[in-house]
């Protein structure tokens, strides 16, 4: 259960809401992370956990005002900030999950005095036009048949109940973050119940999806991150590319990969003990033993 629970207001208005867990004196900002908090739970023992709904998402505010979302992904970038600032935390650690976990590292090329470490999980490529050979990207057979039954979804549309459409929507898309069919149960991030999260898909599409393709990071940007990072990718990620976490890994000052092999986009739910623990080592100051320094985006150049 969260130790408490408010809203932030951004400086254009937009109110944020948060939920903090745990008591312990090390800081862990989770930005759109709610729908990770009974997982998570367990990282805060020892440490504060802040977890927030970004801006036009779960029970943050709806946003209808072109110029409050135009900026994209940097609009939640700058609301990190201020999440920062509210809380007046000098330097945090920050764990970003899908596009939070790019999100994150924008973060730190804006504002690189006030990261402590990052993790991110399943983050999706620097660079959202780059191709990856297909032993890097698992565009499979379970990917395309999810995105058949969406369209299919989509088509035979009726007006009625949104939750339930939304229900319906995340049956089908839970079975594409995981590797084993058996576990798509253990997904379950849909929060059909908030209105932001029915909506989502409109908001991703129009707004955020574009502002990721127009980013050109340059070796001057990935060169101000000064925080040391750890990447956690699944080998079976059909969500994110796995060739993703790996240049992430290469490109980045000081960071280091963690694969999980039998694993897609959602690592920590199919080798919990193995990511929950790289975590709590990272966050105590350690690699994890099996972090790999990369220098190729070939994962048989491994070094250890």
């Amino acid at each position: 259960m969260p130790a408490s629970e408010g809203y932030v207001t951004a400086e254009d208005g937009v109110r944020l809401y948060f939920e903090t867990w745990g008591s312990g004196t090390q800081p862990v900002f989770i930005p759109n992370g709610l729908y990770l908090a009974d997982d998570f739970k367990r990282l805060a023992a020892a440490r504060t956990l802040i977890y927030y709904d970004l801006r036009n998402r779960g029970r943050s505010d709806s946003v209808s005002d072109p110029a409050k979302l135009e900026r994209g992904i940097y609009n939640d970038v700058d609301d990190l900030e201020t999440i920062r600032r509210h809380f007046g935390i000098g330097r945090a650690d920050l764990i970003g999950h899908s596009y939070a976990g790019l999100m994150v590292l924008l973060y730190a090329m804006t504002h690189p005095d006030h990261v402590h470490r990052i993790v991110q999980i399943g983050a999706p490529p620097p660079d959202a036009a780059t191709q990856y050979p297909q032993h890097l990207m698992n565009a499979d057979a379970t990917l395309a048949e999810v995105l058949a039954q969406l369209a299919k979804l989509q088509e035979h549309s009726q007006p009625g109940d949104a939750q339930e459409r939304c229900r319906k929507f995340w049956s089908v898309l839970r079975v594409l973050y995981v590797a084993d069919p058996a576990d798509a149960g253990k997904i379950n991030w849909g929060r059909c119940d908030l209105p932001n999260e029915r909506n989502f898909m409109k908001y991703w599409i129009g707004t955020i999806l574009p502002s990721l393709r127009r980013l050109k990071l340059t070796s001057e940007e990935f060169a101000r991150v000064k925080a040391q990072v750890l990447a956690i990718h699944g080998a079976k990620d059909r969500s994110s590319a796995y060739g993703g976490g790996r240049e992430w890994a290469m490109k980045l000052p000081n960071a280091r990969l963690v694969t999980i092999e039998n694993a897609a986009h959602a690592p920590w739910v199919e080798a919990p003990e193995r990511v929950f623990s790289a975590i709590q080592t990272f966050f105590n100051s350690a690699w994890p033993e099996d972090a790999e320094t990369v220098t190729s985006l070939d994962p048989d150049s491994r070094l250890r």
